[in-house]
């Protein structure tokens, strides 16, 4: 617990907003103790519980799945934020390591923030504060996976923050933390999965401190006179838009393995020369560790240490595509990103209408 209370960046900021409505959620986990705890040890004082969802139970009584992903997992939470009008809304998942988060749109409906957004609010906020504070020494780093959001590049590179970008899992941040240890400074570093790490002390995500954190972003927020859903438009509008969706393919059974193969490899051997209407430029081949420019013959290496069986496509207008066989279960997976422009916050749903309709249009392309 001292080791979570030195997450905190803005006590001050806490101390101002202390009694902020904050709903939080176990969903019948091991969340169920330590959250409540790290949220007042940061100094928080109003955090109101789902009785029901308090108790621990394998059985998982409220939810058809304990997913903090699904909205249903997170519909008793959200339900009483709306009776009590709540700042924001946290759920861990059941071993206490994912975060989920919920925010008040401007139509006052509450709506589950995707994984990328989370790890988006976290990292402007670490950077932001540290460049306010002046503590940004130039030796920070920020990691994220390769299938998340190219906006947390973005932000760093903005910000002349040195990322990484590795495969999927917490394991491989922690690697990177391991080898730049004692010469250069982790500032933060997530995935798309509802997962964050927010200090290098667990080297795993950790909803536990990243709860903690996400409650003094809220504060942070409100202490400039927005609400979450507004400081992730804000995000938008200085850094450029984008929206991201996965959707998966599930085959099963040994031919199933076979399908999953095999549109691997025809993917690999016959790239989309377009999607969307827009040149495919990049094709980033994880197993050889080697991008091509399609349009310029131009080759060059992919900085990863071991090969993985994954394939990125990127065309010229700021649309990637990752795919991937899911290595635990009977499917494929394919992550979009198309980025898209946003003049104001009253453009936002118009904006997100558009970017959707082209996720849409490229899975058709696709024939998912």
């Amino acid at each position: 617990m001292a080791e979570v209370k030195k997450v905190s960046i803005s006590p001050d900021l806490v101390k101002k907003h202390k009694d902020i409505k904050i709903i939080y959620t176990p969903i019948h986990g091991t969340g169920v103790v330590l959250i409540p705890a790290a949220l007042r040890a940061f100094g928080f004082t109003n955090i109101i519980n789902i009785p029901e969802q308090d108790v621990v139970s394998g059985e998982f009584p409220t939810v058809i799945s304990p997913n903090p992903e699904e909205p249903a997992a997170m519909e008793m939470a959200t339900k009483k934020a709306a009776e009590i009008d709540a700042d924001v809304v946290m759920a861990s998942d059941p071993d206490g390591d994912r975060i989920g988060v919920a925010v008040k749109d401007d139509k006052g409906n509450y709506i589950i923030v995707n994984g990328n957004q989370t790890a988006l609010l976290f990292i402007y906020y670490i950077i932001t504060k540290m460049k306010e504070a002046g503590t940004l020494k130039g030796n920070e780093f920020i990691v994220k996976t390769i299938v998340s959001t190219e906006m947390i590049a973005e932000i760093a590179r903005k910000n002349n923050i040195e990322y990484f970008d590795v495969y999927t899992g917490f394991k491989f941040i922690a690697e990177i933390i391991r080898e730049l240890e004692g010469k250069k400074k982790y500032i933060g570093g997530g995935e798309e999965s509802f997962g964050f790490m927010p200090s290098d002390f667990v080297r795993d995500k950790d909803a536990v401190s990243s709860v903690a954190l996400m409650a003094e972003i809220t504060a942070w927020a409100i202490d400039q006179g927005k609400t979450l859903y507004e400081l992730i438009q804000d995000i938008y509008l200085e850094y450029g838009f984008s929206k991201e969706k996965m959707k998966y393919v599930v085959r099963k059974g040994k031919t199933g393995a076979e399908e999953i193969q095999q549109i691997m490899t025809d993917l690999r051997n016959k790239p989309p020369k377009e999607l969307g209407g827009s040149p495919m430029e990049w094709v980033k081949d994880y197993s050889t560790l080697i991008a091509k420019n399609l349009l310029t013959g131009e080759e060059k290496k992919i900085d990863q240490k071991i090969t993985s069986n994954v394939l990125q496509f990127f065309t010229q207008d700021g649309t990637k595509i990752s795919v991937r066989p899911s290595g635990t279960e009977p499917k494929i997976k394919f992550y979009f990103e198309v980025t898209g422009e946003l003049k104001s916050r009253e453009d936002y749903d118009a904006a997100v209408e558009k970017a959707e309709a082209k996720i849409e249009a490229a899975m058709e392309e696709l024939g998912l």
